[in-house]
C-alpha cells in the first residue's frame, strides 16, 4: 500500500489515531445528504429495526432515531475511533437502548436470522475485506421482504457499476441502482426463500 493510500485509509477508510478523528469530522459532513436521500429511497417506517454496517461519525444512526422512534437501531463499525465518535453523537438514544453500536464487521454480525427490517451502508462498502461475505451477512440478518441500500459519494471510489450483481450474487433479488447528482445508490430485496424476483 503507497502512503498516499495509507493515509487515504486511516483518514475514512478504517479511521483511526488523529488521522480518523479528522476523517469522522469531515464524513460527518460529506456522508449527511447521502444519508438522507438513501434513508428516503429505504422508507424506513416508525417501527422498523435497522441495520448500519460501517456507521462511521454516526451521523446516518442520527437520523435514523429520527425516523424509526418506535424501532431499534443496531450500526457495527471496524474502527474504535468511529465507534466513539458515534457513541458521543447518539449517546441519549444509547442510553435510553434505541441505539446499540458495536466495533466489529459486516462479515459477522451478532444477529439472529431474520433480525432486521433494514440494512444499509453509506461509503463503507467499497473496504469491506470481502464486500460479498458482508452482503450474505446483511441478508442473513434481514426479514424476509427486507430492503437493503448501498449509498456511495463521488469521494468514495465506488464504481457505479457492478452493484446489482454483487447483491444478485449476495442472494438479494430486484437490485437496481439510483443516481442523484454525483451520488448513487444500490437497492435490493431479501425475498422469502423459494420466491423468485426480477432480476
Amino acid at each position: 500500500m503507497s502512503a498516499g493510500s495509507d493515509i487515504l485509509m486511516r483518514l475514512f477508510g478504517r479511521p483511526q489515531g488523529f488521522l480518523g478523528r479528522l476523517g469522522g469530522l469531515i464524513m460527518a459532513r460529506t456522508n449527511r445528504a447521502c444519508a438522507e436521500w438513501v434513508l428516503c429511497l429505504l422508507d424506513v417506517q416508525p417501527n422498523d429495526k435497522v441495520l448500519e454496517a460501517g456507521f462511521g461519525p454516526g451521523v446516518c444512526i442520527e437520523l435514523l432515531t429520527g425516523l424509526a422512534k418506535g424501532g431499534y437501531i443496531f450500526g457495527v463499525d471496524i474502527s474504535e475511533d468511529m465507534l466513539a465518535q458515534a457513541a458521543r453523537r447518539n449517546k441519549k438514544a444509547i442510553a435510553s437502548g434505541h441505539v446499540e453500536l458495536r466495533r466489529g464487521s459486516a462479515a459477522s454480525l451478532a444477529f439472529a436470522n431474520n433480525s432486521f427490517d433494514k440494512a444499509l451502508a453509506i461509503n463503507s462498502m467499497q473496504v469491506w475485506p470481502d464486500a460479498l461475505a458482508g452482503l450474505r451477512e446483511m441478508r442473513r440478518v434481514l426479514k424476509p421482504g427486507g430492503k437493503v441500500a448501498l449509498g456511495f459519494t463521488p469521494y468514495s471510489g465506488q464504481a457505479n457499476k457492478g452493484l446489482p450483481e454483487l447483491l444478485g450474487a449476495a442472494g438479494f433479488a430486484d437490485a437496481h441502482v439510483v443516481e442523484k447528482g454525483k451520488n448513487f445508490c444500490a437497492l435490493a430485496v431479501k425475498l422469502r426463500d423459494g420466491a423468485k424476483g426480477a432480476r
